[in-house]
């Protein structure tokens, strides 16, 4: 009788198999080789998860098999990075506790993970908002603090002029708040900030170490940064102060013909009663407090800017008094809040100078010939000799840098630097639903940390969490709570209001899954030592800027207090590209385009999904839904599964495809190692062709071909593997090995031509002689061969070419 493919009652079955048997629970015998398999864990939204989810959690679930059956103690866990804004927003409009959401949200991934069939090991599942979690991340701030690296310092943020609270920038959208739409502006507020740019060089450092793909390695270098220049003193005309400014580019100081400051620098508010236009100036400081840093600096942006009436500088190299000017595009976060000019060469400052009327001086010839640079922005001064540039003329580049810096230090108005575009990473957040910072403010003893018995420090349970109208934490207005006693002095004194950001629980809860029962530290020096560094971690593109760099920081900092034993985290990253809708646009409710996995999942199976997923194309690039893809992806599993009935007691593999199974088990193998996950499946695919066009398998090619699709479609190869009388369970089998050998065709097929037509194909020996191999040629052509053969030739593997004339 046909057994018929069922994928809901086998997938529910094998599911309930894999818990009870706690099949993919990592074991504490570290006399066992490793593999610790990670992927970015989820924050768990009340809409749960898209198909954008199983993606990368199916990559390294193939790995995390793969490797199980190559004899390694593997650990896969998963998690939820539960503290954040969506939450906090969708409990505040729906008045629901954020607790209570969260514990709703989690439980609704937790069932689509569980019923997509991965092999996560649920016994080391955590929860950033678990106190027993976040004790150990308040340990770490602690640990920052008291090594000088969390400290307070005014900072803007984000201001909502009718919610009344801070906003994260990605809550602003085009200068408005995106939950009610309002006007947004800057505020200046005391936040929390780490030093991460303490680390900078490190963290750079560290790349050279790790088995990164090669674009997430260029976004870490490029967002922190690194250049090398001078520190130059632009005196104010007539005062003795002066306006430092960093250039990565201090050759070409006599090129600059004026001079631009952030609205926010303090010279504005110093000199204001020589600024002849100051009501300008000030109008211009509140349009510019309306945008956001990445709005400001935007390059496609229309340049706008204030000439300070009353105020010039000096161009040091020169003498020459030159404009000062104020434009929103100069930040006062970065660098020194003043740049120089040298439109000459620099597209920005030629647009600006272009709209302004200033004058352009070129001081840099082109490689490629005379440019007008008052009609093209010449910007290619990597290279080239020195103009208009006094006592550095006619100098190359690298010496004329090398020239100026003598120069500046000599005359005492500039020295070399090495400069970031990294910025000390503000950790505050005014809001309640996050982890509460451990420390207190005490007139007398200042900022003093908790002491480490008094964690975790809880967020209070209050009925109320509605955000303050003064900027303050919601925190803030839970007296009973902020007001408490000084750990140092024992006098009065206040709990700090701000919580810590989402950034905080994720930038170290891989360490904690090595250990995540441990009540005594974030981990046992044992566990951290047998599992870290991860071995393969994989996460989104957008990731690999911010997160990946702040968890590396952590580590870092970490490796330096001897909490870990590797600098670290994450030995290999890759990325994956993402699933658009149907139509190749992002997925979005607006556009109409989402694709509910559970939908998937109860009208094709978890197999099918988790197949079509590895299908959909190259893994690092995004690729559009397609609901036809989706069927031809089950019609396959369903090819798979009707292979039992030809299914022959012949042991071992059959003559004619001994090759073809070698070759595919190099390729499937190799292809799961290099996220080629589309080209394994196609040639399981191809091999499946071969076994339908022989009318028969043999057990132990059904058997080989079973363990290959394994980590793709675990649930039908598993209930297979039983039906076939295997013995044991599949995940718990070895995967298979090829012999080298016996990938190579022992015969090709060829093509025969006949003065370049072709006429014929033959099969040969692969290592066929080039004189029987055009003997068969001929051979196979004869009745073709009416005319004097003037040339033969023979391209191995390839094609038998006979020249006949007449």
């Amino acid at each position: 009788m046909e057994r018929v493919y069922n994928p809901k009652e086998i997938e529910q079955k094998w599911q309930k198999i894999w818990d009870d048997e706690k099949a993919f629970a990592a074991s504490d015998d570290y006399s066992k080789p490793k593999y610790y398999a990670l992927v970015e864990f989820p924050y768990p939204s009340g809409q749960g998860l898209h198909v954008g989810h199983p993606r990368p959690y199916t990559a390294l679930d193939i790995v995390a098999r793969k490797r199980r059956m190559e004899g390694y103690n593997v650990l896969y866990p998963m998690g939820w990075d539960a503290f954040g804004l969506p939450t906090e927003n969708y409990a505040i409009k729906n008045h629901i506790h954020p607790k209570i959401v969260t514990k709703n949200n989690v439980h609704r991934f937790k069932e689509q993970l569980h019923s997509l069939g991965y092999s996560f090991d649920w016994d080391r599942e955590i929860n950033t908002t678990d106190p027993e979690y976040y004790k150990w991340t308040q340990w770490i701030f602690l640990k920052l603090f008291k090594a000088g690296l969390a400290y307070k310092a005014e900072m803007p943020i984000n201001w909502c002029t009718s919610c009344k609270v801070g906003l994260a920038n990605e809550e602003v959208v085009n200068g408005h708040c995106e939950r009610c739409g309002a006007e947004v502006i800057r505020k200046v507020k005391s936040q929390w900030m780490l030093k991460i740019t303490e680390y900078a060089d490190k963290l750079l450092e560290g790349l050279d170490h790790v088995d990164y793909i090669e674009r997430v390695k260029v976004s870490q270098k490029n967002w922190i940064g690194r250049s090398t220049g001078a520190e130059v003193d632009f005196p104010i005309a007539g005062k003795e102060d002066k306006l430092r400014i960093y250039t990565t580019r201090p050759d070409t100081l006599f090129g600059v013909t004026y001079m631009v400051i952030s609205p926010e620098h303090p010279y504005i508010e110093k000199f204001a009663s020589e600024i002849k236009n100051l009501d300008e100036v000030k109008a211009y400081q509140e349009q510019a407090a309306r945008k956001s840093d990445f709005e400001r600096s935007e390059l496609a942006k229309e340049k706008t800017g204030v000439k300070i009436d009353g105020l010039t500088a000096v161009n040091p190299v020169n003498g020459k008094e030159i404009p000062i000017w104020v434009s929103d595009y100069v930040l006062m976060s970065y660098g020194t809040g003043a740049i120089m000019a040298v439109p000459a060469h620099d597209e920005r400052d030629w647009e600006f100078a272009k709209k302004f009327n200033m004058p352009i001086i070129q001081v840099v010839e082109s490689s490629e010939g005379p440019v007008d640079v008052n009609e093209a922005a010449f910007v290619d001064v990597a290279t080239g000799k020195l103009v208009n540039s006094g006592f550095l003329n006619g100098m190359e580049v690298a010496e004329a840098k090398k020239a100026i810096i003598e120069y500046l230090e000599k005359e005492n108005i500039g020295t070399q630097k090495t400069n970031y575009k990294l910025r000390d990473w503000v950790f505050s957040r005014q809001r309640y639903w996050g982890e509460p910072i451990p420390i207190v403010h005490c007139d007398k003893c200042g900022y003093v940390p908790l002491p480490e018995d008094q964690l975790p420090l809880e967020l209070p349970d209050v009925e109320s969490y509605m955000p303050t109208d003064n900027g303050e934490s919601p925190l803030a207005a839970m007296r009973s709570w902020v007001e408490t006693t000084c750990p140092c002095c024992g006098g009065p004194a206040e709990r700090e209001t701000d919580t810590m950001p989402q950034w905080a629980g994720s930038s170290w809860y891989f360490l904690r899954y090595t250990d995540p029962h441990n009540t005594e530290a974030l981990a046992s020096p044992e566990a951290l030592k047998y599992w870290m560094p991860v071995d393969w971690y994989n996460g989104g593109m957008e990731h690999t800027t911010l997160h990946l760099l702040y968890s590396r920081f952590w580590h870092r900092f970490l490796y330096d207090e001897k909490v870990v034993p590797c600098p670290e985290p994450y030995q290999k990253r890759t990325s994956h590209g993402m699933i658009l809708g149907e139509n190749g646009e992002k997925m979005s409710k607006s556009r109409g385009n989402v694709v509910n996995p559970d939908d998937i999942v109860n009208e094709f199976g978890a197999d099918t999904l988790r197949t079509y997923e590895m299908f959909i194309g190259a893994f690092e690039l995004s690729a559009a839904w397609s609901n036809e893809g989706v069927k031809g992806c089950r019609r396959f599993l369903e090819r798979v599964w009707k292979l039992q009935e030809i299914v022959t007691d012949e042991a071992g593999y059959s003559k004619e495809l001994e090759t073809r199974m070698h070759q595919t088990i190099k390729k499937v193998s190799s292809d799961f190692e290099t996220l080629k996950y589309n080209t394994a499946i196609a040639a399981m695919m191809s091999l499946i062709n071969d076994f339908y066009k022989a009318g028969k398998v043999t057990r132990d090619e059904f058997k080989t071909l079973l363990i290959l699709l394994n980590p793709v479609a675990p649930h039908m190869t598993e209930e297979l593997w039983q039906i076939m009388n295997y013995g044991g369970r599949l995940y718990q089998t070895s995967w298979p090995t090829y012999e080298e050998a016996k990938t190579v065709e022992s015969e090709v097929e060829i093509a025969v031509q006949v003065n370049g037509k072709v006429r014929a194909t033959i099969k040969i020996a692969a290592d066929i002689s080039k004189e029987d191999a055009i003997a068969a040629g001929k051979a196979a052509v004869a009745d073709k061969l009416t005319g004097q053969i003037v040339k033969e030739i023979y391209v191995p593997g390839r094609l038998v070419n006979i020249v006949q004339k007449g």
